[in-house]
């Protein structure tokens, strides 16, 4: 029988084939130590893997019957770059009407095209990657300023110390991450000697 939306360690197995999920020991800007390093752009450079992925996430919507009954008349956002991809490809695979993003200008999160309360469709939020909620929340208010409905939410990993609801809208994804966090006088990477690498979202 065919999958039509891949299990978690299928999708693991595409991130760390295209690089987009490594192991080892990473420092990131906030000065925490992680043993796993997402770089999502990665996956999505090569159409065949975007495609899998955009298309999994997309399946997962449409058993919404909320969002399968308002397609097309629906708006695919992207809460910034990272998201863009993603955004695309499920908008292409739900046939929706429109697609935006946003992205942070001067400390705060805004819409890259200029909208006027009313003309947005209802929305569906994805993004690549959830790491802690905040961007999403943020893109999610931008909507609410316009008018719009959300009907979705979703990215292709979810930590699973984000948020699993968006108000009253379930973030969906195609893998649920347990991360692992350490600060450096604790870190069992240092104390193994394992070489460290400084990386950035």
């Amino acid at each position: 029988m065919v999958q039509l939306i891949p299990p978690p360690e299928e999708v693991m197995q595409i991130l760390k084939e295209t690089g987009a999920f490594r192991e080892g020991h990473f420092i990131y800007p906030s000065g925490k130590h992680t043993p796993h390093y997402f770089q999502m752009p990665l996956a999505f450079r090569y159409y065949d893997t975007a495609r899998v992925l955009a298309v999994a996430l997309s399946r997962k919507f449409r058993l919404e019957k909320e969002i399968s009954s308002a397609l097309p008349r629906v708006a695919v956002i992207a809460p910034g770059p990272g998201g863009i991809p993603v955004a695309f490809g499920v908008r292409d695979a739900l046939e929706a009407e429109q697609i935006y993003w946003a992205e942070r200008e001067q400390g705060k999160r805004m819409f890259r095209q200029f909208l006027n309360r009313g003309e947005v469709n209802p929305c569906i939020i994805v993004d690549d990657i959830i790491r802690t909620g905040t961007a999403i929340r943020e893109t999610a208010q931008l909507v609410k300023d316009l008018g719009a409905r959300i009907i979705g939410c979703g990215a292709i990993v979810r930590f699973t110390s984000a948020p699993t609801m968006l108000d009253d809208v379930p973030i969906k994804s195609l893998v649920e991450f347990d991360a692992k966090w350490y600060d450096p006088e604790n870190c069992p990477l240092c104390k193994q000697g394992v070489p460290a690498e400084h990386v950035r979202f």
